[in-house]
Order: C-alpha cells, then structure tokens, then sequence
C-alpha cells in the first residue's frame, strides 16, 4: 500500500533498466535532468549494503514556475522526482509523488488546476513509458 499522496508502479524491467528508460523518456520530451542519484553507490561508498535505488530529479520551468510563484513552498517538492527501486523480492518499483498531493499540501490555487492536471498526465505517462508493461 502506497503512502498519502505516492503513487507506485510495477516495472517489467530491472532497476537500472527502468532507470534508464525513464531518463530516456524524460529527455525525449525536452524536459531538464537535474541529476540522477544512486543511493545504493552512495551506500556502498560508506561501507553500507543497499538494493538497487536510484531517484531521477527532472522537471520543466514552464510547468513548475507558476506553482513556485503562488506558493513558493511548493520548490521544496519542485522538479519533480521519481524513484527507482528493488523490493526484497526483487520486483523493481516505480515511486513518485502526486501533483495533486503537492497542491493540497502547499495549498495551490485552484487557478493552477490545469497545470497540476498536466503535470499529473506527464508523469503518470513517463512512469508507464518506463515501466513497460508487468
């Protein structure tokens, strides 16, 4: 069961490859890759073990701006971002906040519902494009 306000996705794929997928796909669209994070090197860098976990930080400042101009909070959860993970049963996930979630929590104005609801369509359709099909 997903956490308040996260959406989860199945991959068909292995961590790295969904990964690579969604970096793919996310530069496909034109969109800025701001970093690409491995928890699981960071990990292994302190002498620690951790399964394959990885998050993608990408976003557009066309869709992100409005939001930061009428609640500046909303940076703290701007660009968006999406995690890659393997479970214990070695199922890879997809994980990523609701734009949704993010307007009620900073409380967005409903004048920027069609910019939530747009970036809600982008990201659902990148996770998929990813994730391939289970």
């Amino acid at each position: 069961m997903a956490p308040d306000g996260l959406t989860l996705l199945q991959s068909a794929h292995r961590a790295r490859e969904t990964m690579d997928r969604l970096e793919a796909a996310v530069r496909a669209k034109g969109m800025t890759v701001f970093a690409r994070i491995d928890h699981a090197a960071g990990a292994v860098a302190a002498g620690l073990s951790l399964r394959p976990t990885e998050v993608l930080i990408f976003g557009t400042a066309k869709a992100g701006t409005p939001l930061m101009a009428a609640v500046q909070s909303s940076g703290i959860d701007l660009p968006l971002k999406v995690l890659v993970y393997e479970d214990e049963a070695g199922a890879t996930w997809l994980a990523y906040n609701q734009p949704a979630w993010l307007q009620h929590r900073h409380g967005l104005p409903a004048g920027l519902d069609a910019t939530v609801a747009a970036m809600t369509l982008g990201l659902d359709a990148l996770a998929k494009a990813a994730a391939g099909s289970v």
